[in-house]
């Protein structure tokens, strides 16, 4: 079968493989064709040689973590053939950690989990995969042109869940959320914030291009240049961006007794003239909180879905701004500067 690959940490070493072999039954009973799958940064990391892990036994890793797929065969009875199906990315190490054992995987302590597409299990970008029942989620039919952004939205579920979940220290009535970044990451935290009933705010530097619409058609208050300049001290700041001096920005401009949630990853070898004083003098006077969240567990994957079957369609549907068909993958990892979604057709 066809498979889109690379050899982690040698940059220029993507191909599309004819003769990939067949999933393993070991990867689990549930045999699953796939449909499409997203694209995101990480994949291009991973190309670039940043990182990434193939699995054991081989020098190979199969892209693609945002996974849509049609179930084939189901021996256990969990999913039925042609039920729409996603693959948890992140599974628990084999010690397991405490929170692993206790399905927690996100909040893996020991650093010994893998995931598909990245880290020592074959990924999605290919015809046909395999899971265990535990790590295959369901997703409402009319979802079968939307259902890659899964795996991004189940991200962000976890960070309005954490946020929640810190927000109970003391009443907590959040009215503004302020989402930097209008990226696919930053668009899906500002539905989820939209859903909850807060006033949404969504800061990005595009002043051009499907951003700004796509924001207003939420009913949020799009927002283009420094956040410095912006009068406002909203109550939650979903940080998406991983811009440092955004980053840095968001701590100082949430308001009382606000949360900032650090979804976005910063890159290193930067070093910013920053008053890390006053920075610290206004988190504790004012109570703020400063957390960072990546992943999700299977709870989260459940709450996206919901989340996601309660959307707009077409307003999902125009978070993808390409569909790639499989025999031109290579285009697909180029991302174009008016792309929010990419997406690799496997039914094309």
């Amino acid at each position: 079968m066809r498979a889109v690959t690379v050899i982690p940490g040698v940059p220029g070493s993507l191909r599309l493989l004819d003769d990939y072999p067949e999933p393993a039954p070991e990867e689990g009973p549930i045999l699953v064709e796939a449909l499409s799958v997203g694209v995101c940064g990480t994949d291009i990391e991973i190309i670039e040689g940043q990182y990434g892990e193939a699995p054991p036994d081989t020098d190979q890793l199969v892209l693609g973590h945002e996974s849509l797929g049609r179930v084939l065969e189901d021996p256990t009875g969990t999913r039925q053939p042609g039920d729409l199906v996603a693959g948890i990315v992140r599974h628990p190490d084999p010690m397991p950690c405490p929170n692993c054992a206790v399905g927690e995987w996100d909040m893996c302590r020991n650093g010994l989990f893998t995931e598909h597409g990245i880290k020592a299990l074959p990924g999605f970008a290919r015809e046909r995969w395999r899971l265990q029942p535990r790590f295959a989620v369901g997703l409402d039919p009319s979802l079968i042109e939307v259902g890659m952004l899964l795996e991004p939205a189940s991200v962000m579920v976890k960070a309005w869940d954490h946020v929640d979940r810190i927000g109970q220290r003391a009443e907590w009535q959040p009215r503004t959320a302020l989402i930097t970044g209008a990226g696919p990451i930053g668009l899906l935290a500002a539905l989820l914030a939209s859903q909850r009933g807060l006033a949404v705010h969504v800061l990005d530097l595009a002043t051009e291009g499907p951003k700004p619409a796509l924001a207003a058609a939420l009913g949020a208050t799009y927002h283009s240049g420094p956040l410095d300049r912006l009068d406002l001290e909203p109550d939650v700041i979903i940080e998406c961006t991983g811009a440092p001096v955004v980053v840095l920005e968001a701590m100082c401009r949430v308001g009382p007794n606000g949360i900032v949630c650090l979804a976005g990853v910063s890159s290193g070898g930067r070093t910013i003239d920053f008053d890390a004083g006053a920075l610290n003098r206004t988190l504790v006077l004012e109570n703020n909180v400063v957390f960072g969240s990546v992943n999700a567990n299977r709870r989260h994957w459940e709450g996206a879905a919901e989340a996601l079957s309660k959307a707009d369609p077409a307003w999902l549907a125009s978070l993808i701004t390409r569909r790639v068909p499989l025999a031109e993958y290579a285009t697909a990892y180029s991302p174009g500067p008016q792309d929010i979604k990419v997406v690799l057709d496997f039914a094309a």
